[in-house]
């Protein structure tokens, strides 16, 4: 085989192919043979036409169709020669074909890096401490009770955060205008809620029922409106009514409305499912601090093929989120020209911290079985209180589905082991 290898760099690598004699005459002379019997020339009937003809027609086609057979039947014996883990298509450069004598080109390729990790052993984190307070547990019941709760008015009170305040607000813009979409009437705004550009809520507090107050605003740099951008704005506001949710008290009946067994019950499932889900929150952070970690600590070349899929993958999450929260086209188009260097690094850490978990898991023997799968769809049957039968023919009727759990499994149990390789106070 006419070939060499030269390494580029840790995951491209450059095959030089060069023939000095090539004949393709043969299987141009079959390849004609066949468009000889399928083809339909004027004057003659089909597969009647001379083959002079068919080849004065089709000859160059079918030449560089042979060309390309040959070159993708040399590359890939030659890739499988050198056992290379390609990514993506190859690049083919300085090609150079003198017909019917010889053909010399480069083929680069991407392949996946060869990842060595440096001993993890003096590596050391802090998790979080996870505990679960009785006012984390009383605002999980208010949610449970959210729907049964009733929206009543203070009188005399100011407004405070957690009330809803009831309002008729109009802004006006540093030329004086007034425009319709930043007026509302009789608006229900909950204090604290995060739900209008920030200092608005803040402004607010401390208001009294029929009092009125101007609040001086600067829009964020980043608002998904063009005009207000920076913009400097008064909203000019008036308190009609503070009101707030009166929810009822929790009792056994109430409970078992909810789909629990008791009042205890309730608190009780309630508590773990905290817990659980504190935990979780803090598993993850302690993750990707690991990670963090480990790619800083370790430096490879990724491929370029792999970074820009998982920058697609970011872009489309990206922008199902933009549009949730009304963004069109346009305004999409200038999030990715102000955050695509944000978008690229993180797809590049996404990419070595999944090589880096791939070889690990390979170097700890990590595999994930059926019962580790069964296992899964309890824990996400217990923390989501949807039966575990529809839990299971939502995974177990999509393929799909299915691996991407078992391999969230996989990285689980990874990190387990990883875990036991650093210290973790």
């Amino acid at each position: 085989m006419s070939y060499s290898l030269e390494n580029v760099n840790g995951c491209t690598k450059k095959l030089v192919f060069k023939f000095d004699s090539l004949d393709l005459s043969e299987q141009i002379k079959i390849e004609l043979t066949k468009k000889q019997r399928s083809v339909s020339l004027k004057g003659f009937r089909k597969g009647k036409a001379p083959l002079a003809m068919v080849e004065k027609m089709y000859g160059p086609q079918i030449e560089n169709e042979a060309l390309n057979n040959f070159i993708q039947t040399q590359l890939y014996e030659a890739v499988s020669k050198e056992d290379l883990r390609v990514v993506g298509y190859p690049k083919f450069e300085n090609m150079n074909y003198d017909s019917g004598k010889s053909v010399s080109f480069d083929a680069l390729v991407e392949i996946f890096p060869e990842v060595k990790l440096k001993d993890m052993s003096s590596l050391s984190f802090t998790a979080e401490k996870v505990e679960v307070t009785e006012e984390d547990v009383d605002n999980m019941k208010k949610s449970y009770l959210a729907s049964k709760a009733e929206m009543k008015e203070l009188e005399g009170a100011a407004l405070e955060n957690g009330h809803f305040a009831v309002l008729n607000f109009e802004g006006e813009k540093e030329d004086g205008s007034r425009p319709d979409n930043m007026k509302g009437e009789e608006f229900l705004l909950e204090i604290g809620s995060g739900q209008f550009i920030p200092g608005f809520e803040e402004g607010m507090i401390g208001m009294k029922k029929d009092e009125e107050k101007t609040i001086e605003l600067t829009f964020p740099e980043d608002y998904h409106a063009e005009d207000l951008k920076g913009a400097k704005v008064k909203f000019h506001t008036k308190l009609l009514e503070i009101k707030e949710k009166a929810f009822p008290e929790l009792t056994d009946d109430l409970a078992k409305e909810l789909g629990f067994e008791s009042k205890a019950d309730l608190e009780e499932k309630t508590k773990k499912n905290l817990m659980d889900q504190k935990e979780r929150q803090s598993n993850e952070k302690l993750h990707q601090e690991i990670l963090e970690t480990l790619v800083k600590e370790n430096e490879f070349d990724v491929p370029s093929t792999l970074v820009n899929q998982q920058k697609s993958h970011i872009q489309e999450d990206v922008k199902r989120t933009l549009a949730q929260q009304g963004f069109n086209e346009q305004m999409m188009e200038e999030y990715f020209s102000k955050w695509g260097g944000d978008i690229d690094e993180k797809a590049v850490f996404q990419v070595k911290s999944g090589l880096i978990l791939d070889t690990l898991g390979k170097q700890f023997e990590i595999e994930a079985s059926e019962e580790d799968f069964n296992a899964k769809l309890q824990e996400i049957a217990d923390s989501s209180g949807i039966p575990l039968e529809q839990i299971k023919g939502y995974y177990t009727g999509d393929p799909k589905m299915k691996n991407n759990l078992m391999y969230a499994v996989r990285e689980e149990k990874t990190f387990a082991k990883i875990k036991e390789q650093v210290t973790i106070k």
